[in-house]
């Protein structure tokens, strides 16, 4: 009996051993040989880390009391895929209101974190409100807000992530963005539901804010007038630049059409560029400009010097034949300028020949202007040595030569004072002052900007004159070149000036293309815009007369 007692209490004894051999065994595979595997585990189930953008440094005009880019809390919405508690009602919930987010759980249902939409529209946060017993978590996310859309094609956008797309906003991107904050989102045990954690795993900074040269009134101002300029003529695009030639802020640049990021998204990518400067083109008569004055400089011509423009509309010089809109006998070469002749700028610009190209060099075309924005075009200027007899024809009333508006512009603010410019967008205190180098004598300068006030008075800019200013314009109407062709129902109307009055000086660039009307000219499109943009300038500026 002894025996067998004893016998029992060890057999029980041995298997209380090895059960506890066993539990201790399964505890250190549990807690020491699996402990990542299962630390790993749970910190899925109650852990997410979410890296966020700091807000960006705002965007101001000239003045810094207009917001141009502005931050904005927007609402985005997010499931763990592999923790639904409701699989059934939020797969379903996905499938009939967010059907690119139901498609991608259905290809990637073994993520761990999924957004199932950003920047919720005010409906679909309602939605998510009223229905119940769904997994889908909504955060907030810093975005971007324009309060001037025609601005957007220079200010540029965000994508949706807050980081710079295009213009300023990709630029600047360094500045503005700062550096961003990695937060620790943690479940709560017992009531199930996600929040942000007061503490922050990475720390990030704000972005720093930025000052345009722009003034956000005269933008507007000046995209109310384009756009009704291009209802009135029906027009596919239209740009107008404004500078201030002493230090080349640009202080208005505008293109139409345009979109307002902030009710719609632009499906054409035209809508997204700043044609003024990254689109170049032929821009015709208005170049004439230019070769005069080379030519004045070069001392192979005078303003007062008679020239034979021959009384024709068409002639040939050199074998080649050239066309004008007038018929014009012996004039003066200011008068050449004046009433845009074809023939007799030709005839002038052969005395210069290989230096044509030279001056139009030191005028900046065919070289980028050095603003440095996002996709700048730096046009083309054909060289002599590809030249043919046509060439210094062509190129002496703005054929063979490829322009942004800027770069016209820019070589307006040099007309303007004598002096290379380089155009400024953005003011910074800290930057040191460019140095400046004198292109035109004194001389000339003077002399060119005689010419062109007699061009607004006498010539084809007689409707840009505004009493009490010295008005100094040029206009240009190109055909533009199509599949190889020159068409002469499709065409670019111009018309650049400089206004003057005491120590105020201010270059204005207009531009229409394709008005639907044909058989026009820049004196009737282009023109009559500048008339408008200068007077609202003006105005704006409290100096008018």
């Amino acid at each position: 009996m002894t025996h067998t007692f004893k016998l029992r209490s060890t057999l029980i004894f041995l298997l209380f051993v090895v059960l506890y051999i066993g539990i201790i065994t399964n505890l250190y595979i549990i807690q020491i040989r699996q402990h990542p595997f299962y630390s790993k585990l749970a910190q899925q189930q109650y852990n997410v880390t979410l890296t966020q953008r700091p807000p960006r440094g705002l965007i101001f005009d000239r003045t810094g009391n207009n917001y141009l880019a502005m931050n904005k809390e927007y609402v985005a919405a997010f499931i763990l895929p592999l923790q639904l508690k409701h699989p059934e009602k939020t797969i379903s919930l996905l499938k009939n209101h967010f059907p690119h987010a139901y498609n991608r759980l259905q290809k990637h249902n073994g993520k761990h974190f999924m957004f199932i939409k950003r920047r919720l529209s005010p409906s679909e946060q309602t939605l998510l409100a009223t229905e119940k017993d769904h997994d889908i978590c909504l955060l907030t996310e810093p975005g971007r807000y324009y309060p001037l859309a025609c601005a957007i094609p220079l200010v540029g956008l965000t994508n949706i992530d807050n980081k710079g797309l295009m213009g300023i906003e990709l630029l600047y991107d360094h500045v503005l963005a700062g550096n961003p904050t990695t937060y620790h989102l943690e479940k709560d045990a017992r009531s199930g539901y996600y929040y942000f954690k007061k503490e922050t795993t990475i720390a990030g900074d704000m972005g720093k804010p930025l000052r345009l040269t722009i003034d956000a009134d005269i933008q507007f101002l000046v995209q109310e007038a384009l756009r009704t300029h291009i209802e009135q003529f029906n027009a596919q695009e239209g740009a107008v630049i404004i500078m201030n030639p002493i230090n080349g802020e640009i202080i208005a640049l505008v293109s139409y059409p345009y979109f307002d990021p902030n009710r719609s998204v632009a499906t054409q990518a035209y809508l997204f560029k700043n044609h003024s400067i990254t689109d170049a083109y032929e821009l015709g008569s208005v170049i004439k400009v230019c070769a005069a004055v080379a030519a004045l400089e070069e001392e192979v011509v005078t303003p007062d010097e008679l020239i034979d423009c021959r009384n024709t509309k068409t002639t040939i010089i050199d074998g080649r034949v050239i066309n004008t809109v007038k018929a014009h006998g012996v004039i003066s070469f200011a008068d050449v300028i004046a009433l845009s002749n074809n023939i007799g700028i030709a005839l002038i610009a052969k005395r210069l020949d290989k230096k044509l190209y030279e001056h139009y060099k030191r005028l900046g075309f065919g070289t980028k202007t050095g603003i440095n924005f996002p996709g700048e075009n730096s046009g083309f200027v054909n060289p002599p040595e590809k030249w043919s007899k046509q060439s210094i024809i062509s190129l002496s009333y703005g054929y063979e030569i490829s322009a942004t508006l800027l770069q016209l512009a820019c070589a307006f603010c040099t007309i303007a004072t004598g002096y290379t410019i380089k155009p400024i967008l953005v003011i910074d205190p800290e930057l040191p002052v460019p140095h400046k180098n004198q292109l035109y004598s004194e001389k000339t300068i003077h002399t060119i900007k005689t010419i062109l006030e007699h061009t607004t008075r006498h010539g084809t800019a007689r409707r840009a004159e505004i009493k009490g200013y010295r008005i100094m314009t040029k206009t240009g109407t190109a055909n533009m070149l199509i599949d190889g062709v020159y068409r002469s129902d499709k065409n670019i109307y111009t018309c650049a000036g400089i206004i003057e009055k005491d120590d105020y000086q201010r270059v204005i660039v207009t531009f229409i293309k394709e008005a639907e009307q044909a058989h026009m000219y820049a004196a009737t499109v282009a023109v009559p815009l500048f008339e408008k943009v200068a007077e609202a300038l003006l105005i704006h500026d409290k100096i008018i007369s």
